[in-house]
């Protein structure tokens, strides 16, 4: 069965390269930020939001007996609710300011579609503590990384230079990343699209 993801996202490409899986990436037809402020308008939680925003990426796909993946992530931070992405490094450094020394939480969700109708979904968190930053390590980290950064919630790849800002991690490594890759593989064998 063909598979298709709906997203251009490099890191959730290249997971899923990295597994092995054969599939096409597609744009999501969908205006995300008007659907987010859709779903936080009706006072869904994040990691509701995270499912919700999966599912309507991979229902915008239309491909008769193709499966398509949507996946979205949240980051829920204690009395602020959700973050969003940052708009200037100056609104970054003001997230990563109120995030330095807490704990926050990452909702990941991966959706399957197929032929118009969700058949599978999957939500996973992980909670993630930052260290106690500087504002001199804040300015560098900032000069050197904020164009890689910058469409990031959190401002941050774990896998790069991100990985200095935290202390301490509790969950998957793919649910970080945005994507809750072996829950995926395992319905992709349960479904015969990868071997078992």
């Amino acid at each position: 069965m063909k598979l298709i993801l709906a997203s251009l996202s490099t890191t959730r490409r290249d997971m899923l390269e990295a597994a092995g899986i054969r599939f096409e990436a597609h744009s999501a037809l969908l205006n995300e930020e008007k659907a987010k402020a859709e779903l936080r308008g009706d006072g869904l939680a994040a990691h509701a939001v995270a499912k919700s925003l999966a599912e309507l990426k991979a229902l915008s796909i239309e491909a008769k007996g193709a499966l398509v993946i949507g996946s979205d992530q949240t980051l829920e931070f204690g009395d602020f609710g959700m973050l969003d992405k940052p708009t200037s490094k100056a609104e970054a450094r003001k997230q990563l300011k109120m995030l330095k020394g807490k704990s926050h939480f990452l909702h990941s969700a991966v959706v399957a579609v197929e032929n118009g109708k969700v058949v599978w979904k999957h939500v996973d968190t992980a909670r993630l503590t930052m260290r106690d930053l500087s504002d001199d390590f804040l300015t560098d980290y900032l000069e050197r990384e904020y164009e890689a950064v910058r469409h990031s919630v959190g401002c941050y790849h774990i896998e790069g230079r991100g990985v200095q800002l935290f202390e301490w991690m509790e969950g998957n490594y793919f649910t970080i990343l945005g994507l809750p890759l072996l829950p995926l593989l395992a319905y992709l064998r349960e479904r015969g699209i990868l071997k078992s």
